[in-house]
């Protein structure tokens, strides 16, 4: 799959415009077409922020993964993606508990 065919197939399951994406880009909708045909190549930084605005990662746009979330994701069980996702929703403090929690856990198995 090329890069492209993603940045349709994103938008359109947005039901959004050409028109709308390329203002949320800061460019013109003909600019934005000509990268969504595959007739001219998107510069990096318009591809990071399309991924951020559509919250995938840079290997899904790329094709190099069908998970949206990314590369490392994709060989993660569901149990251990739900729990990274949990993780990564917690401030500092309590990561440290759940660390602290995990170290003594896994030191029972020893």
């Amino acid at each position: 799959m090329y890069f492209y065919q993603r940045l349709r197939d994103l938008r359109e399951d947005r039901d959004m415009t050409q028109a709308e994406v390329a203002g949320i880009l800061g460019i013109t909708r003909q600019q934005y077409q000509l990268y969504e045909s595959g007739r001219r190549e998107m510069p990096f930084n318009l591809i990071i922020d399309f991924g951020e605005y559509f919250n995938v990662s840079i290997d899904y746009i790329a094709g190099r993964t069908n998970d949206k979330r990314g590369i490392g994701f994709s060989s993660l069980c569901k149990e251990e993606a739900e729990i990274t996702e949990m993780y990564r929703s917690l401030d500092r403090a309590r990561k440290n508990r759940l660390l602290g929690y995990l170290t003594a856990l896994a030191e029972e198995v020893k």
